[in-house]
């Protein structure tokens, strides 16, 4: 048989044509899915653009399904499903980027970043700890340190904030003196509350030491030598903030007052508060002058009178219905004296004007906090009532 040529030289063309409309309809293939993906993609930000999260996110998706080796899109995904508080997905994208063997090392340290922030966001706060310690180390240490920071204050893990807040004044981060001095001051708070006043005054003794102008740990030193009826102390180491005209002076001035009464140290103590009162008028500092008024004003009408006359001075210079409140209470005189359910009624209206109020988040409270229970913000309460703000 016969091999014939003519078949070669007519299969060799038709090979040719095949190959190059396959090759054709491949750069077509190539060029459809090319135009989708950025199609897809600026679909998506335009979304975005419109605060459009569902839409914007089903256009990501469809960009991930035409290009899934870009890991940008990814991480976009990610930030939008931890935004809508879709966590769980959001985990799945940062691990997927993760376990790709292909991205660079930035981007690996930026997906473990944003898996921290999906397990915080979350409050998984034992897996967040866990990721971001991970980030040691790299681009993202100073952040993860304040996350962790943020972390322990939040289920008061008070020694482990401290040494969190210690690496990073060491990298010189800031200044973390006086977050410091609150960590050591709740934990002697704690130890009061354990009845361990010895360990409560060592911490707050070291607290001034290595922070002497810090306000809190002085209020809580005398505070708490007030209580154990070292008067004298106390007195001592509340006097140092109104010698030093401390703008938190005013929340220790009923402690100063009861030591001052406690240990006969009343007419230096007078002096102190008036000449703070006259730098910075509060009603705190004056309603401790008033207890330091001397005795006989509580029976002896005149002596009362020329007492309670500094309410009256008070409400000429600061117009302020606690100080007419109290100018009312002190009135002995039954002709002056106000009907009770008046008096009631203006004590009812004072009482919101007593409160303290955070300047970050505007939170309100009976009480002063050095640490904002609303925004978690340190220093952020005036020490000042909302009368006099």
């Amino acid at each position: 048989m016969e091999f014939d040529l003519t078949w070669i030289l007519l299969g060799l063309p038709a090979a040719f044509a095949l190959g190059w409309i396959a090759s054709r309809l491949d750069l077509r293939q190539m060029r459809i899915a090319n135009r989708q993906a950025p199609r897809a993609y600026f679909k998506g930000l335009n979304y975005l653009l419109n605060e459009q999260q569902d839409q914007a996110i089903d256009a990501f998706i469809e960009a991930v399904q035409n290009d899934p080796d870009t890991s940008e899109l990814h991480f976009a995904l990610g930030n939008l499903f931890r935004r809508r508080g879709e966590y769980d997905r959001a985990v799945r994208v940062h691990e997927h980027l993760l376990q790709r063997a292909d991205i660079s090392t930035a981007d690996r340290q930026r997906a473990q970043h944003g898996l921290a922030l999906d397990y915080l966001k979350a409050g998984l706060l034992d897996r967040a700890e866990e990721a971001l310690r991970k980030l040691e180390g790299t681009s993202y240490e100073g952040q993860a340190r304040l996350a962790r920071m943020a972390i322990y204050e939040r289920s008061r893990e008070w020694p482990e904030a401290a040494a969190v807040a210690r690496l990073l004044e060491k990298s010189g981060e800031s200044n973390f003196g006086i977050r410091l001095a609150h960590y050591q001051c709740e934990q002697a708070r704690e130890a009061v509350q354990k009845g361990d006043s010895a360990k409560a005054l060592a911490l707050l003794a070291q607290s001034l030491k290595e922070q002497s102008e810090a306000a809190r740990p002085r209020i809580l030193q005398g505070q708490l030598l007030l209580s154990q009826g070292q008067a004298v102390p106390a007195y001592a180491s509340l006097a140092v903030l109104f010698e030093r005209n401390d703008t938190a002076a005013p929340l220790a001035a009923a402690s100063l007052a009861q030591a001052a009464l406690a240990c006969g140290q009343t007419d230096e103590a007078l002096a102190l508060l008036q000449a703070h009162y006259q730098r910075k008028p509060c009603i705190d500092v004056l309603d401790a002058m008033m207890t330091l008024s001397p005795s006989d004003s509580l029976t002896d009408p005149v002596a009362q009178a020329k007492v309670m006359q500094r309410y009256l001075d008070h409400l000429q210079k600061y117009p302020s219905l606690m100080a007419a409140s109290r100018w009312l209470n002190g009135v002995q005189n039954s002709d002056h004296a106000l009907p009770a359910p008046v008096q009631k009624a203006l004590e009812h209206a004072t009482k919101p004007l007593a409160r303290y109020r955070c300047a970050a988040c505007g939170f309100e409270a009976k009480e002063h906090f050095w640490h904002c229970p609303g925004c978690q913000a340190w220093d952020s309460y005036p020490p000042r009532r909302i009368e006099e703000l």
